[in-house]
């Protein structure tokens, strides 16, 4: 069997455009979709999908559960094997309305891509998130070195992240005109006709109160791009590093250019060199927002404290907060429990109690 379906391959595109342009699906969500129905094609060696029956279901169910990740090599994680199943029911429900497939695919049939009760919450079922505590980012900022521009760019990238908590394709997309140094605490504007938003969302944040001295590294970096470098403000925050080709036709770096990175790849590789380095496991510029959250947990005193918090993260509701990122560290779970007594003095109010379970019911 050839190792593509035409036939196959012009219905995956008419999805494809469907869920773009229709459904309001972003690239970066098709391309988990595509990866799902590219392992379900490679499994039943590129037959046509009108022969999709109950028996290619299951078997592949099965298949899933001995596959391996080939990063790590270990078994797909239940959650990555739901997410594939999941996009699958989606395709073939919408499949089996369309013009030569109705007649061919049984549409109970999809069904059996369900998976037990049992492993959908072992799927569902939270996991404890490793990220870096604030005295490990420190340890890594003011352990890197600031010798040449590059090096300096690099340092001010991992403060931004940590003082913004920015996911890293906004900051591979952002502009000087985006940040406003004279408004106090310092004004992000993730405007997202330029700015890489998750949902193309226009997101405010602001410098959060994690120390002065990470706030000027990022000020003076600002400031060098402007000053020295004559940068305007339509020039990028964090430059893509410019290669050239040398008298010997080998490629090497020469400083910065005018022109954002294209995506975030190379901010990732910047972090874990940077971790690397100290001497510290790589933490992505993802984890940093975990960071975030629980120390937000620590000095946040009201709802509307957390809630301001939130917004900054790019949340609409402190929910998203809560639940994406608020499980607590099992040692800080801990020392909360031990303190519950001592604290009596600093407990919330009831009228704070209220307002609280009052917001909650709100967003729910």
């Amino acid at each position: 069997m050839d190792a593509i379906n035409s036939k196959n391959e012009r219905i995956k595109r008419e999805y494809y455009r469907y869920q773009i342009q229709a459904k309001q699906k972003s690239e970066v969500t098709m391309k988990s979709v595509y990866k799902a129905l590219s392992r379900f094609e490679q499994y039943i060696n590129f037959k046509d999908f009108s022969t999709f029956n109950k028996e290619q279901a299951i078997s592949f169910k099965k298949h899933l559960s001995k596959l391996n990740t080939v990063r790590t090599k270990e078994p797909l994680s239940k959650s990555t094997v739901l997410s594939t199943l999941i996009s699958l029911k989606e395709f073939f429900f919408w499949l089996a309305w369309q013009p030569g497939y109705k007649s061919k695919i049984h549409v109970p049939d999809i069904e059996y891509f369900n998976l037990s009760e049992k492993e959908i919450s072992i799927a569902k079922a939270g996991t404890l998130k490793d990220y870096p505590t604030l005295a490990q980012v420190r340890k890594v900022i003011f352990s890197m070195p600031i010798d040449t521009l590059i090096q300096r760019r690099n340092r001010a990238l991992i403060a931004f992240t940590i003082l913004t908590g920015m996911r890293d394709s906004a900051i591979a997309s952002l502009k000087l005109k985006h940040i406003n140094l004279f408004q106090n605490p310092i004004l992000v504007s993730q405007s997202p006709d330029e700015v890489k938003t998750k949902f193309s969302k226009q997101i405010y944040s602001h410098f959060l109160p994690v120390g002065d001295d990470l706030k000027e590294v990022v000020v003076s970096w600002i400031n060098e791009l402007s000053e020295v470098l004559n940068f305007g403000i339509n020039d990028p925050v964090f430059p893509k590093t410019q290669v050239i080709s040398n008298e010997s036709h080998i490629f090497e770096t020469n400083g910065l250019g005018r022109v954002c990175w294209s995506d975030a790849s190379p901010i990732r590789a910047i972090f874990k060199k940077a971790f690397t380095d100290c001497g510290l496991p790589y933490f992505s510029p993802h984890r940093f927002r975990d960071t975030l959250v629980q120390y937000g947990q620590e000095i946040c005193n009201t709802p509307e404290d957390f809630k301001a918090w939130s917004q900054t993260l790019g949340h609409s509701s402190p929910l998203t907060t809560f639940i994406s990122y608020g499980q607590i560290d099992p040692h800080r779970q801990g020392r909360i429990i031990s303190e519950l007594k001592e604290n009596k003095s600093n407990k919330m109010s009831k009228k704070q109690i209220q307002d609280l379970m009052n917001n909650l019911i709100r967003e729910l």
